[in-house]
């Protein structure tokens, strides 16, 4: 019995010390992640506030001006912070936020997944199959294939959800010791 809690500590010790690496792949992944969104509203901010406060096809929410500058701003300085790994804390709240924002006001209604997935769901995979007839009859199919499959977007909280969660750790865990936060807290000592 001595010798398992032996191994047990042992693995633990082992655990303990890779730790950071996760830490730096979940920062990564979210940098990763913020990136293409808020490039996409800086470099169409016009329509970004157009999107969010049309009532008729957009999301309807007020300030949209505001809203859609402090989105931009939370997601382009959010990708910088967690990639070096300052004030990651400080930027994981109002990413946090913004997730709950999107989950809120964009995927809540679209069910789990981001991907339709067509072996769940025949309305899907018949929405699949008549789009890929299309193409095969109007379109270069195997040109327009060959980097991947024909998908619908089904926009759900899959990914939301899994930017929460990693959010929620990097609150509640730290980004690690691979990080400026971790070396700015060591000389601060």
């Amino acid at each position: 019995m001595e010798r398992i809690k032996e191994i047990l500590n042992s693995l633990t010790n082992i655990a303990n010390q890779l730790q950071d690496i996760p830490l730096l792949a979940i920062r990564f992944i979210l940098a990763m992640g913020f990136y293409y969104p808020a490039m996409e509203k800086w470099n169409n901010m016009e329509a970004t506030i157009m999107w969010f406060g049309n009532e008729e096809w957009g999301l309807g929410l007020p300030f949209p001006e505001l809203q859609a500058y402090l989105a931009a701003s939370t997601e382009f300085l959010g990708v910088w912070m967690l990639i070096f790994g300052i004030g990651t804390r400080l930027i994981s709240v109002p990413l946090f936020f913004t997730m709950i924002m999107a989950y809120v006001t964009v995927h809540g209604g679209h069910g789990w997944y981001t991907i339709g997935q067509s072996a769940l769901s025949p309305e899907i995979a018949e929405r699949i199959g008549s789009a890929k007839d299309i193409l095969k009859e109007h379109g270069n199919y195997s040109w327009l294939t060959e980097q991947g499959s024909f998908v619908i977007l089904q926009n759900g909280v899959e990914t939301v959800v899994t930017y929460m969660a990693m959010l929620a750790t990097l609150i509640t865990v730290g980004p690690g010791r691979v990080s400026a936060d971790f070396f700015i807290a060591k000389k601060l000592k």
